[in-house]
């Protein structure tokens, strides 16, 4: 007689289905990622690219990435904590700086790609909607947008690092509806007011405000652009200095910072046996003192 093993788990037959892991910790909207990575049979396991923009308290993080089964592959990446390196060391967060983090991976993922020659985008920040055109040769590189949960409201930060993205030569398909100056009522974006954004006019606007209506806060608010000597006029200058240092070396650059020397841990070294003998004859040595104690106490 031949027994055969069921293969059928005990899962198989439950009507419930356990959701993704990502999904159970919030992280991942799978609906709009399946319709992001979804690839044509036709196209034979050609990269379908995502430009993928995350906010944190202190960074802006942009990508260039693609969907594998094994897992995304990262083509190029920068964050806003490189902007130093160009010259703004202060404000890493804001939709001025979006738009310089998203013009960084832009004309980094097309250096790379050999494309910045053909592709130089849209030189100056004007704030009107810009797209790539095709030139002779190889076509423009290819991105979709990638914003995650994020909602996607009307001047959100996300779009900042978007039209960074297309001034730096990326083909990403948009609608101009999001940038920051749509007014719903003309159904036309305001350039005027988007370009003001792109080189920190509203950040200087708040330091005018400030500086004239309560001076203490502006004082403790402003203090790292005060120690550094920037003022509300000179801020339009900073940003246009800022985009023409990553148009001139887009190039990723290691850190100098030694490595470390000793390695942090955050939780215990597992103990080999002979330590875990050693406590035990500590601790057993330590109860029988005290044992001992207790007993010559009530001697007495």
């Amino acid at each position: 007689m031949v027994f055969v093993k069921s293969q059928k788990t005990k899962a198989y037959y439950k009507r419930f289905q356990v959701k993704f892991k990502r999904r159970r910790e919030g992280k991942t909207d799978y609906r709009a990622r399946i319709r992001l990575i979804n690839q044509d049979k036709n196209k034979y396991s050609t990269p379908k690219y995502r430009f993928v923009v995350r906010f944190t308290n202190k960074d802006i993080i942009a990508q260039i990435s693609s969907a594998t089964i094994a897992g995304d592959i990262v083509v190029a990446a920068a964050y806003s904590h490189e902007l130093p390196r160009y010259g703004l060391e202060v404000g890493l967060t804001n939709y001025a700086a979006a738009y310089c983090t998203g013009l960084l991976v832009a004309r980094r993922v097309l250096k790379m790609l050999k494309m910045d020659d053909k592709y130089e985008g849209n030189v100056e920040a004007t704030g009107e909607d810009y797209s790539v055109e095709p030139t002779e040769g190889r076509r423009p590189f290819r991105a979709l947008l990638d914003v995650g949960l994020l909602r996607t409201t009307t001047g959100n930060r996300v779009f900042g690092a978007l039209k960074g993205a297309l001034d730096g030569g990326i083909d990403i398909p948009h609608s101009d509806k999001r940038f920051a100056g749509f007014k719903k009522d003309d159904k036309q974006l305001d350039a005027e007011v988007h370009r003001k954004y792109l080189y920190g006019g509203h950040v200087a606007a708040y330091m005018r405000t400030l500086m004239e209506d309560e001076p203490e806060k502006y004082q403790s608010h402003f203090s790292e652009y005060i120690k550094r000597g920037i003022d509300p006029d000179g801020i339009e200058a900073l940003y246009k200095n800022v985009h023409a240092a990553i148009r001139a070396d887009p190039t990723l650059k290691k850190s100098e910072k030694p490595a470390p020397t000793e390695h942090k841990r955050y939780n215990l070294r597992k103990l080999t046996y002979e330590e875990r003998k050693a406590k035990l004859v500590e601790r057993l040595n330590a109860l029988n003192s005290t044992a001992g104690d207790e007993d010559d106490e009530d001697d007495e």
